[in-house]
């Protein structure tokens, strides 16, 4: 099957393409139900500011599970519009388009995963995932994503990717890790604290060895025993079992954790964090979806906390975070339990669904 619609910017090669040269690729469709499609897309070329890149790393995330594998969430240009999918991705800049300065063929580069309309506040601060503009699409919601042998970037959304730092580690900054970085930037973490992570998820694992390699000491918390171990690899001091019990084990370790961050964007998760919390500390909430009750007088006001509210990070904070990372030799690809080809996206989506796994990737066909 191929696809007739095409991006702006973007157009279709014809008579005068050099012999040998590939005329399509192979992408995944998510059509909702727990049904993952490959079929093969009209290979696109550059138009102006943009950069065509070989795929090399595709990360799956959770929100793809929530709003994309099982069915299509969301409405208008926010829902997901039937394109390939996969907005984690790495890859190595093949061609680029005219006006386009600063990346030139052979670069490897990480894809910051908003385009947004460049012109808004938002837009200016590099927060591209705030965009109110209908021109702001995410790749693999709204425009094609990483799940494919290539993939048609704004040259604007692009960084380059240390030689330090593997593919997979590259994929997994711009969604996981800078979702779990900017929560950390906003509690302020560093070596002077004690830092609780509820929710030991592929964000969740981020935020340990990113609060690690900070100086905090870290306790990770979560209902699966298999994640509590991946928490452990990841430098976690100590790892709890989720249950009634896991805010007095945290106060009898601790005393109360200067931060505590919510990856799990469950009530339970969300309420932990505050009744572990000491006195004046800082609770970020950052796990997506559902809703959380609370009485706040003692959970927050007598307890003098500060409440953040996360979301993703921003491109300047991508970039810091891509040094800090190569800085300190951090590889975020040790997070990654699950690898699978192009070709086996399916078995992929359906292993990561089971919801015991660090991070799933998906790499090139051998």
């Amino acid at each position: 099957m191929i696809k007739e619609r095409l991006h702006d910017g973007q157009k279709k090669r014809g008579a005068g393409r050099r012999a040998g040269e590939e005329v399509s690729l192979r992408g995944v469709i998510l059509p909702g139900d727990e049904r993952v499609e490959l079929r093969e897309f009209d290979r696109p070329e550059p138009g102006h500011g943009q950069v065509l890149l070989k795929m090399k790393a595709s990360g799956l995330c959770g929100s793809d599970l929530r709003a994309i594998y099982h069915e299509h969430t969301g409405s208008g240009a926010e829902r997901y519009q039937n394109v390939i999918a996969g907005h984690e991705p790495s890859g190595q800049v093949e061609a680029v388009g005219p006006g386009v300065t600063g990346f030139e063929p052979g670069d490897r580069v990480v894809v910051y995963h908003i385009v947004g309309c460049g012109r808004c506040g938002e837009c200016r601060k590099g927060f591209m995932i705030g965009c109110r503009s209908p021109e702001r699409a995410a790749y693999g919601w709204q425009r094609d994503g990483g799940h494919a042998d290539s993939l048609l970037a704004e040259a604007r959304t692009l960084l380059h990717l240390p030689d330090g730092l593997t593919y997979t580690d590259g994929a997994l900054v711009a969604c996981g890790f800078g979702t779990a970085y900017q929560g950390i930037l906003r509690a302020g973490v560093s070596g002077r604290d004690t830092v609780l992570v509820v929710g030991l998820g592929p964000v969740g694992l981020g935020a340990v060895m990113l609060a690690v390699s900070s100086g905090a000491e870290v306790i990770g918390v979560d209902l699966i025993p298999e994640r509590l171990e991946l928490a452990k690899n990841a430098g976690a001091a100590h790892v709890l079992m989720g249950g009634e019990s896991a805010a007095n084990e945290i106060m009898d370790l601790t005393g109360g954790a200067e931060v505590g961050i919510d990856c799990s964007g469950s009530a339970a998760g969300r309420k932990l964090c505050l009744e572990a919390a000491r006195e004046w500390g800082r609770v970020v909430f950052l796990g997506e979806g559902g809703s959380v009750t609370f009485e706040p007088s003692p959970l927050l006001l007598h307890k003098q906390l500060t409440l953040y509210g996360s979301w993703v990070c921003g491109i300047d904070q991508m970039r810091d975070l891509i040094a800090h990372l190569d800085r300190k030799g951090l590889h975020p690809e040790s997070t990654v339990t699950h690898t699978f080809p192009l070709s086996d996206t399916k078995e992929a989506y359906e292993i990561f669904d089971a919801g015991k796994t660090g991070k799933v990737v998906i790499l090139p066909d051998a």
